[in-house]
Order: C-alpha cells, then structure tokens, then sequence
C-alpha cells in the first residue's frame, strides 16, 4: 500500500493534480491512498482533503505578510499530517512559497518528493535551483523552455506536455450560447486581484454595446463577492465554467495566469490585465525579471498578446486593445502565433505520462 500526499495551493493546481491522482488510481488498483492540501476536484478524484486551497492562496507581498500567522499554522498542520500519514511520496503542485519547505521538510524525514509544475524560479530567486536539487527527487516542469532552464543549471527535469491539452480537448465541452457575441471576462482567482481587476473590465463594458460580456467566475470565489463589484451592471456571471465561456468567446479580457494559456489553446483572443498594490507592485518590480508576464509572450518569447500592467490598465488603453483584438487582422496574426504555441505545448496525455513517472519512482 503506497501513500501519497498532495499540495496544490489554487485552482489549477487542483485541477491538473485531480488527474494525476485519477491516473495513479488506476495504476496501483485499491493499493494507493492520498492525501493532502488541494481542492474539490482531487477530493472527487479520491484523496482524503484536509485543507481547501480557498483557505491557502494569499496574493500579494504585502497580502503575504498579513497573513503570516495562518501561513505559519497551514505548515505545521501539513508537517504533522504528511508524518502521520506515513507518507511515501509526497506530490507538491506549484505554490512555491508553501512548498518548497514542504520539500525541504520531507527530505529531511526520507520521504521521495516530485515537483510538478515546478516553481518559475527562472523569474526571480534562480538561487532555488540548488534547494530543488537537492529537495526533491522528480522535477516535472510543464512550461517547454523550463527543461532548458534546469538543464543549464544543473538539474535534471522531464517535459511530458501541458496538462491542459488533456482538459481543452474534450469534445464534452459546450459553448456558452448567447444572443450577441460573447467577451469573456476572467479577472482572476483570488478575492485580492478580482478587487483590482474587475472594476475596470467592468467599465469597459458600456463601450461595446453590440457585444455581450460574461464573467468566468473562479469556483472558490462566492457570487457574493463579485456582486459587491459589478453592483447594478447586471452582468452574468458563470462559475466554474472557465473553458466554456472562453468557448463561446470572440475575445477575452484576462488577468496574468494559467488563463491566458487556456484563452490561446481555445484560439481565443485576449487582452492580459495585471493590477495589484502598489507596494506589492514595487516589490515586484524589484525581483521578478523577466521580459513578459503572459504565459502565451513567455513561451514564444515575443510580443504576441498585449499586457496592461498597473498604470497602463486604465479605461483608454483597455477601450483602444479589446477594439483591436476584435478586429480580423489581428484575429488572423494572433491565430498564427497561437499554432506555434500548440506545437510547443506538446501532445495531449501530460497527466497520464505525470502519473507513470511518479509510480515509477523507487
């Protein structure tokens, strides 16, 4: 009987873990257990879940520091579990500030680590790359110049495709249907961003009036929340729908993360939005270096999808970029570069290939 303990610290890492786990679920027949820090999707894939991730994701330097106290609380309680369990491997997914000690802890307790979807230590703090040699024991990275990134440095990692080109390719995917074409709104998963993003992307609206507007509400997120924003716009807004909302879209509006990815795999176009604190900004600004902060610009190394970051995302530069994406020859330029993504990205079966090269692991 093997035991496996997974952390995923926000949606998608939820997501692309509940397939691992499935995949490993029919490997070891009823000889495997998990369990772990995640959410609702590896709990319907057959982990024991001991923590939601809604109660895990703090956006932010500053937002970092504020919550401390329950940062701290969250590693004990993972520390202990992950000894009681008697884990055998443990599975981390993304969320580097938690699990890169996570890693450190359980080697220092003989317990195998992977790290899949590894930490974009090739953005700032490279300095990781010698505590992920020598934490862990499988570096599975899903972006295609990481393997590159870590070869050059070192260590050694396996590329086996995006994981999701396994979830955008199902054919039981239906397109939300509407009466004028759909924009896609997709202001984030966490409350913090939603709270700077939103707001604007919901300005904009009344400057698109034979458009239709949608917002591809975060599952974790109450609708609540994000009708203490919108207030009397009346705009609809679908939770836990991402990919079919983005599906029934002639553009998106996106805040930087997994989902500008997912917008390019849909052939959707997009425009990237970013906007947080201002000392969380600055502190940024100081360490992160990179060139881009779109997944779609960082892979392709170029400028192929417009970023409005801080100061830029205002209300004439977002009017000026949504109007331009859904023009045809921008559509067409975008469609173009989008293929030489999907051609970087590998094939569809990165979880399944995740999950043999984890049972495999002695």
């Amino acid at each position: 009987m093997k035991n496996y303990y997974f952390i995923a610290g926000e949606a998608s890492g939820d997501l692309h873990a509940a397939k691992v786990i499935a995949e490993l679920s029919k490997m070891h027949s009823a000889k495997a257990n998990f369990m772990g820090f995640g959410g609702d999707k590896m709990q319907d894939a057959g982990m024991n879940l001991s923590k939601h991730y809604k109660n895990l994701a703090f956006m932010g330097f500053w937002e970092v520091i504020k919550n401390l106290s329950a940062i701290k609380n969250n590693l004990a309680r993972a520390e202990k579990e992950i000894l009681d369990f008697k884990t055998d491997i443990l599975v981390l997914i993304d969320y580097p500030g938690f699990n890169m000690r996570m890693a450190k802890f359980a080697k220092k307790h003989n317990i195998m680590v992977v790290y899949y979807i590894t930490p974009q230590i090739w953005a700032w703090k490279k300095s990781r790359v010698k505590d992920l040699k020598k934490n862990t024991d499988l570096l599975i990275p899903i972006l295609p110049f990481e393997k590159d990134f870590f070869k050059n440095n070192g260590v050694d990692s396996i590329f086996v495709g995006h994981p999701l080109l396994d979830e955008l390719k199902k054919d039981s995917k239906k397109a939300v249907e509407s009466e004028k074409p759909l924009i896609a709104l997709l202001p984030g998963s966490r409350k913090q961003e939603i709270s700077h993003i939103l707001p604007l992307m919901i300005e904009v609206t009344s400057q698109f009036e034979d458009y239709e507007f949608i917002i591809a509400g975060a599952p974790s997120i109450p609708l609540d929340f994000y009708r203490n924003i919108t207030k009397n716009s009346f705009i609809p807004i679908s939770s836990g729908r991402t990919y079919e909302v983005l599906l029934g879209a002639k553009a998106a509006l996106i805040a930087s993360g997994t989902a500008t990815l997912e917008a390019a795999i849909l052939n959707v176009p997009q425009v990237v939005c970013y906007k947080t604190s201002k000392l969380s900004y600055l502190i940024g600004r100081l360490l992160v270096k990179v060139k881009f902060i779109s997944l779609v610009n960082l892979i392709l190394d170029k400028f192929v999808v417009k970023e409005l970051i801080q100061s830029d995302f205002n209300l004439e530069e977002l009017q000026k970029e949504l109007q331009n994406i859904l023009n045809k020859k921008t559509k067409s330029k975008l469609l173009e570069n989008y293929q030489t993504l999907h051609e970087k990205l590998g094939e569809a079966g990165a979880s399944r290939r995740v999950a043999e090269a984890i049972f495999n692991l002695q």
